[in-house]
């Protein structure tokens, strides 16, 4: 005989923005028990897992066209230490858990998880098991889609779903900054050249 659960599903975890701390999991034992629940009512679960840094146009779409593939929507999203790791010092731009919040509050976000550089390998996907798996083409080789589709009922690649990426934004920033930066210091290193040169050549003056 089969244990029954006693997990409980409240339907403010899904569908409701603001329940934030309804709709993060942070143990993935409980993330386990909770999406077993859900498959055991007949729901379809849908997973897809990135950065989401500076949360964008295309974020959005990206979610609303994961979730037309099933009935619950997991995001998987990377910790500060994980992205630094992959991504340089310098990245993430926001912080984990303003990230955490911002994919929550998403419409189409039913639960939201963090994902540890110390997890192994494909951890999330293994734990949760999902009927689709959501990837675009730069996430995944050919290959490793391949060994994917032994953890996921269908594996689907999306397109981009806007003209830029958080990259970009971040890029076109710092040239911003640094261009406006550029224009208001030049003027003033200027005067401070032309300060010390005359200070050079009235200490000459008097030597001479």
């Amino acid at each position: 005989m089969t244990e029954k659960s006693n997990i409980v599903l409240d339907k403010s975890i899904f569908g409701q923005a603001s329940n934030f701390n309804k709709r993060y999991i942070s143990d993935y034992k409980n993330l386990a028990e909770v999406i077993s629940h859900c498959k055991g009512l007949g729901l379809r679960i849908v997973l897809t897992q990135g950065t989401y840094d500076m949360v964008h146009i295309g974020h959005a779409r990206y979610f609303e066209e994961a979730k037309k593939h099933g009935d619950i929507l997991v995001i998987g999203v990377d910790s500060d230490e994980k992205v630094r790791a992959r991504k340089g010092p310098e990245r993430p731009v926001v912080p984990q858990q303003e990230r955490l919040e911002m994919v929550a509050h998403l419409r189409p976000v039913d639960v939201v998880v963090l994902k540890e550089l110390k997890h192994p390998k494909w951890h999330l996907i293994k734990t949760v098991k999902p009927d689709v798996l959501i990837a675009t083409k730069e996430t995944y080789t050919q290959e490793q889609l391949k060994d994917l589709k032994k953890y996921c009922g269908e594996v689907i690649v999306l397109e981009p779903m806007a003209t830029t990426s958080t990259s970009a934004k971040i890029r076109k920033l710092q040239i911003s900054t640094a261009k406006s930066l550029g224009q208001a210091l030049t003027p003033k290193i200027m005067n401070i050249i032309e300060e010390v040169l005359g200070d050079i050549k009235e200490v000459r003056g008097k030597i001479k």
